[in-house]
């Protein structure tokens, strides 16, 4: 059994005038990656449908030196309708989202929640990794602060 320390929310890169469901997702990930299925274990498109992808005693393929104790979560969208990143979660996505991550909770108490560039490199040695260190924007919010409430007894921001 797989030791679950992460629940890492993702974004699919999607502009929010397009859609990408979690089949071309799946499509993608297997065809594009050469991946035997999708990378995710969960996956929210823009109406709030959750679909499952990877089972999660399967480790995923969503952050590189992260996956074996982690469950990777990812929403359609995170870009503008210009390509710029930006929280487009939908009231649908967002009602999704707090529900699997608060099932996802109980059965992983001890996990921290956190977004894919949360766990970008600390660049300056401080201790804290800040927009000016984000590999990537993914999520395009800030899942650690949106999420306070069910993050593990004694965890701090």
């Amino acid at each position: 059994m797989r030791q679950i320390s992460m629940i890492i929310i993702h974004c699919s890169g999607t502009r929010a005038d397009r859609h990408y469901s979690f089949e071309q997702c799946r499509y993608d990930h297997i065809h594009h990656n050469r991946w035997p299925d999708i990378g995710y274990h969960y996956y929210i498109e823009r109406n709030g449908t959750l679909h499952k992808g990877r089972p999660e005693e399967v480790k995923g393929a969503h952050v590189k030196n992260h996956n074996n104790h982690s469950i990777g979560v990812c929403y359609e969208g995170g870009l503008d309708s210009y390509g710029q990143p930006a929280d487009t979660r939908t009231t649908a996505q967002k009602r999704t989202l707090w529900q699997l991550l608060s099932e996802l909770h109980t059965r992983y108490p001890n996990a921290i929640i956190l977004g894919h560039r949360d766990l970008s490199p600390d660049l300056n040695s401080d201790g804290k990794i800040t927009p000016e260190e984000y590999i990537k924007q993914c999520p395009c919010f800030d899942a650690m602060v949106d999420y306070a409430s069910m993050q593990p007894e004694g965890f701090w921001l």
